[in-house]
């Protein structure tokens, strides 16, 4: 994992709300991934903020990607903010 990579989470009624901050490399998409699967399922809404994330590394954003496919149908809805959203789930 990214030494300066770290991931805040709150929780709301029904929603996970996770801050995603530092550089997002495989390691990270492994750790955020585990997050998602410990802890979203028990969730309507999970939202993701990667505002602070300083740089996505594509392999990160390739495992991130492949395990989620996998993992999707056990989320109701995920929403990823930020000003690169898309390109963490996109592919």
């Amino acid at each position: 994992m990214a030494s300066n990579f770290y991931i805040f989470s709150y929780k709301t009624r029904d929603s996970l709300h996770l801050k995603l901050a530092g550089d997002f490399d495989g390691s990270s998409a492994y750790e955020l991934i585990n997050t998602l699967t410990e802890h979203g399922k028990d969730f309507y809404e999970i939202f993701v903020d990667i505002n602070d994330l300083k740089s996505i590394h594509p392999y990160g954003r390739e495992v991130f990607q492949k395990r989620l496919g996998a993992l999707k149908n056990q989320f109701h809805d995920i929403t990823f903010v930020g000003r690169n959203g898309r390109e963490i789930v996109a592919d």
